[in-house]
């Protein structure tokens, strides 16, 4: 599977990059903001975005808003990331339409629980092929 992870903070990408690589994923990517991650999106084909929902440029949200309307991109899995924990403001970003959601601080077993319900989601879609 090959992912490209977003998030504006060095070090949380580099936690990310080795909770992934922990999980077996090697084929990673990253991006500091969203407007280099929607950058590298429309240049490259990935099964999967991991990314920060407070960004600059381009935060989660607007992100995952583009990749909605864009007819490339639209049915790539989303799994956003974000310290918010006020229940209205999560029911904000999941109605944005993203495949999955994790509250910082996480572990290992919640991010492995995560990719493997976005694997649910995505293997029925290639099996349709």
């Amino acid at each position: 599977m090959r992912i490209l992870m977003v998030d504006d903070m060095i070090s949380m990408r580099q936690v990310m990059l080795h909770m992934l690589r922990s999980l077996g994923h090697t084929d990673v990517d990253e991006a500091a903001d969203g407007l280099q991650a929607f950058n590298l999106l429309n240049k490259n084909s990935y099964d999967l975005l991991i990314t920060d929902y407070h960004m600059p440029k381009m935060d989660g949200r607007q992100l995952l808003k583009s990749i909605r309307s864009s007819e490339k991109l639209a049915d790539l899995p989303v799994l956003m990331i974000s310290c918010e924990s006020e229940k209205r403001r999560v029911k904000a970003i999941i109605s944005c339409d993203v495949t999955d959601f994790i509250i910082k601080p996480f572990n290992l077993q919640t991010l492995e629980l995560k990719i493997k319900n976005v694997e649910k989601y995505i293997w029925p879609q290639i099996n349709n092929f």
